[in-house]
């Protein structure tokens, strides 16, 4: 019976996932919104909320407005200057008196957005600074003109000898020093890995996550110190702002659990202990059932070029139980999954506890997952809470949905253009859109989740190479598990071949399209692109003698064609042990060697025809959000409903919010 049930699931899904082309032409919501530079704005929406309760409304909405109130935390977090320049183009847009169009003006105009895209004047993704188009005396004039104090921020904005990287990794400079970002002051990367080398401890089963909430300076004496993020510390305004809603959220929270959950979250931001923030962690993973979820907090340590401190980042969402459905027998067969992983038997764990998994539908993104967002989270990110305690992983449904869908409205595309033949391409068509789903789902799911540390090893062994690093493991954890038998036993998937359109996809953007989304002579330095690269680069050099991957001309064209899924499967499992091995071990050494080699340094010649070929699709290689806007409906004075409203301008929502959730 057991099998009969997950087989009728699944077969739902399949159905689903292949009507979806038909779905998106039908109604009149407009996804697509505007372009500028190399960057699209799009919307999303929320499907299911008029179906919550009015208790789920109100919390949501109490914890959108705590998410909100964290935004300039993360302008503060990418660069000193970041919340001052924004603040100085707010201005101008709204009071500028002169003429409001000509090409400067709208020159002007497309940098003030791509600075609020990016939360900051650093690319969101490539990390580089970019620069105005209009000339520096017509932003004089501006800023003249509206009483906006210059006090050298023009020459901050228009001197590239300046700020260059918000994040710089590399082995030729110290990289908190060439880095833009202010996580630390006045110290240097050899200073800062013995300041927490030194607060370690190699035999604690249970490591803190120390650095991950507070800026590292030194003082004028030269001792080194954490500003600690807390209410009454470091962005203190901003965080007492989130837990004025938060303390709301919890005031309606529909059961005692999500209550606890908050009330223990907001004490993390009251003291800035980080031990309280592990009791918050462990009682949010084991929180599997509550409809309405959220991440609010210091998280990810992209930012960090030594992997330790987490960007502010926060997300409202709730459960799509239909959809959900497919992660639920992931999750079940989790333990099946990791006795059956190609890695070393040391590392594998012996019992896998609470893996949660679920598909979402955001509500709403914010600080650093704002405008642009993943399409899957896996959190906690402490080993061993999930080691001990579980983890949550979910799909978002909704902004997967919103990229497929805004594809639609186009006429080009990069398959078209990138695809070798039209086998490929029919692949792609038929079961691309539910491959890629189910790779985030086993990336996320179980992939994160995955492996084990031998004992003694340090979390942040791998440091600078850590992100990277792991996100390759549960890319290549996901690769490798498509194309098992078992997807189909279990009935994720009907057709044994289906994985093929994954694989293609995979390799085809890793080691070619993706560039297009970064400069010529630039180098790969964001950890999802560095990963992607890494594993595509590796296998088609490691496959080469068998020729696994084949580079094709065609009319002047260069195509990357897989001549044998089986054996790619097998690069892969390869790859995903020595990673795995890595990581366990802690051989900062093996991984360095990995990265440099395979995932940073682009090849000129094949960049510049991507970037040439995808010009002519007039297409934009990066995507972000507006949010919808949650609405109190009041009657006689009382809340009676909680409304949506789809934002249909991006600079309006940046200037709303830039009133709204000023907070620093």
């Amino acid at each position: 019976m057991r099998n009969l049930k997950i087989m009728a699931i699944a077969s739902c899904f399949c159905m689903l996932a292949a009507s979806c082309g038909d779905k998106a032409q039908q109604g009149d919501f407009k996804y697509c919104l505007e372009s500028f530079a190399d960057l699209e704005v799009i919307r999303y929406q929320i499907p299911g909320w008029e179906s919550l309760s009015f208790q789920d409304k109100e919390y949501a909405y109490y914890l959108a407005e705590a998410a909100k109130y964290g935004r300039d935390i993360i302008w503060a977090q990418n660069f000193e200057c970041g919340l001052p320049i924004r603040k100085a183009l707010e201005t101008i847009i709204k009071n500028y008196p002169g003429e409001r169009s000509g090409q400067q003006w709208e020159q002007f105009l497309s940098y003030a957005k791509r600075v609020f895209f990016s939360n900051g004047i650093h690319h969101h993704y490539g990390e580089h600074k970019f620069f105005p188009e209009c000339e520096r005396s017509y932003m004089e004039s501006l800023f003249a003109e509206c009483g906006v104090e210059d006090g050298g921020l023009i020459e901050v904005i228009y001197n590239p000898d300046i700020a260059p990287w918000r994040k710089y990794q590399g082995t030729d400079k110290d990289m908190i020093a060439a880095s833009a970002n202010h996580l630390y002051e006045g110290v240097t990367q050899a200073e800062a890995e013995k300041f927490y080398a030194d607060m370690e401890d190699p035999f604690d089963p249970r490591p803190i996550s120390y650095g991950l909430n507070s800026r590292l300076i030194k003082d004028t004496d030269g001792k080194l110190e954490e500003l600690v993020y807390k209410t009454d510390g470091l962005y203190g305004e901003a965080l007492t702002k989130i837990c004025e809603n938060l303390n709301k959220a919890a005031e309606v929270a529909p059961s005692d659990r999500q209550k606890q959950i908050i009330t223990d979250l907001v004490d993390y931001f009251t003291t800035g202990d980080l031990r309280t923030w592990d009791k918050y962690n462990i009682e949010w993973a084991e929180d599997t059932v509550s409809k309405v979820d959220f991440i609010n907090g210091f998280i990810e340590v992209y930012g960090d070029p030594l992997g330790l401190k987490g960007n502010f980042e926060a997300m409202v969402n709730f459960k799509d139980e239909e959809a959900s459905r497919r992660t639920e027998v992931i999750s079940a067969a989790a333990q099946w999954f990791e006795d059956n992983s190609p890695i070393d038997p040391r590392f594998r764990k012996a019992e896998v506890k609470g893996v949660s998994a679920k598909v979402i539908n955001a509500v709403v993104i914010a600080g650093d997952t704002y405008p642009a967002t993943a399409i899957g989270i896996n959190l906690p990110n402490a080993d061993w809470i999930r080691k001990e305690h579980g983890s949550k992983s979910v799909t978002i449904a909704n902004i997967t949905e919103a990229y497929d869908k805004a594809s639609l409205e186009k006429e080009n595309s990069v398959l078209g253009e990138f695809a070798w033949d039209d086998a490929e391409k029919a692949r792609a068509k038929k079961y691309g859109y539910i491959t890629d789903n189910l790779h985030t789902d086993l990336h996320e799911c179980l992939g994160h989740g995955s492996g084990q540390l031998l004992e003694g090893t340090n979390p942040n062994a791998l440091k600078e190479y850590s992100s990277t690093l792991e996100e390759a493991r549960a890319d290549l954890f996901a690769l490798y598990y498509l194309a098992d038998p078992k997807l189909v036993e279990l009935g994720l998937l009907n057709d044994p071949e289906a994985y093929k359109a994954e694989y293609d996809s995979y390799i085809r953007n890793g080691i070619f399209t993706q560039f297009t989304r970064i400069e010529l002579g630039k180098q790969n330095t964001e950890a999802h692109m560095q990963n992607r690269k890494l594993i595509a680069d590796w296998c088609f050099e490691k496959g080469a003698a068998a020729n696994v991957i084949e580079m094709k001309k065609r009319d002047g064209k260069t195509y990357f064609v897989i001549n044998d899924y089986d054996a790619l499967r097998e690069l892969f499992a390869e790859l995903l042990a020595e990673i795995q091995r890595i990581k366990s071990e802690g051989d900062y050494t093996a991984g360095r060697e990995l990265v440099e080699k395979y995932a940073v340094n682009i090849d000129p010649y094949l960049h510049r025809e991507v970037l040439e070929r995808y010009a002519a699709l007039d297409l934009k290689p990066y995507r972000g959000f507006v949010n919808p806007t949650i609405v109190p409906v009041v009657k006689r004075g009382k809340t009676v409903d909680y409304k949506l409203e789809y934002c249909d301008d991006f600079l309006s929502q940046q200037l709303e919010y830039g009133e709204k959730y000023a907070t620093l």
